[in-house]
């Protein structure tokens, strides 16, 4: 399916099977466990961390079926950089064009300098306590979160 430009479904869940987000996005390319996104912010977001994201602001997307975690990249109006953003998460599943995810709450925001903040690791402990993360579980992520550490400092794709 390489190639190939269909829309999708991506669907953010939390650990309860609550729906955290939705929205639609384009598959740019597949291979092996890799699916590669382009999506536009269908709505105004205001974020803590991010600031105002227009609506219309685009996003590569790059999810792999066996990892725990998922990458963004977002763009400014320009095409230029604005940032990666990391989410700590179940590997997702895909079947009949829809992409979904549990989130475990993490998060990593990286500047184009690729300078970098862990967020959200309060909630992810709350979180572990309230809904009974399995252990298992909470190491995946903490070895997710030490994994995006490596590709940063190694400028390991798609942070490069």
């Amino acid at each position: 399916m390489a190639g190939s430009k269909r829309s999708i479904e991506v669907r953010a869940y939390k650990y309860d099977g609550s729906i955290h987000r939705s929205w639609t996005a384009t598959v740019q390319r597949q291979k092996g466990s890799l699916l590669v996104l382009n999506a536009r912010f269908e709505t105004e977001v205001r974020h803590p961390v991010l600031g105002n994201i227009a609506m219309g602001t685009p996003s590569t997307e790059f999810y792999w079926l066996d990892r725990w975690y998922n990458i963004f990249k977002f763009w400014n109006s320009g095409g230029e950089l604005r940032n990666y953003y990391c989410n700590i998460n179940v590997p997702p599943s895909f079947k009949d064009q829809i992409l979904s995810y549990i989130d475990l709450d993490i998060d990593i925001l990286i500047e184009p300098d690729f300078s970098y903040r862990v967020l959200d690791l309060d909630e992810f402990e709350d979180n572990a306590k309230k809904y009974g993360y399995p252990d298992d579980m909470r190491e995946q992520a903490r070895g997710a979160v030490a994994e995006i550490l490596s590709m940063i400092n190694s400028r390991t794709f798609p942070l490069n």
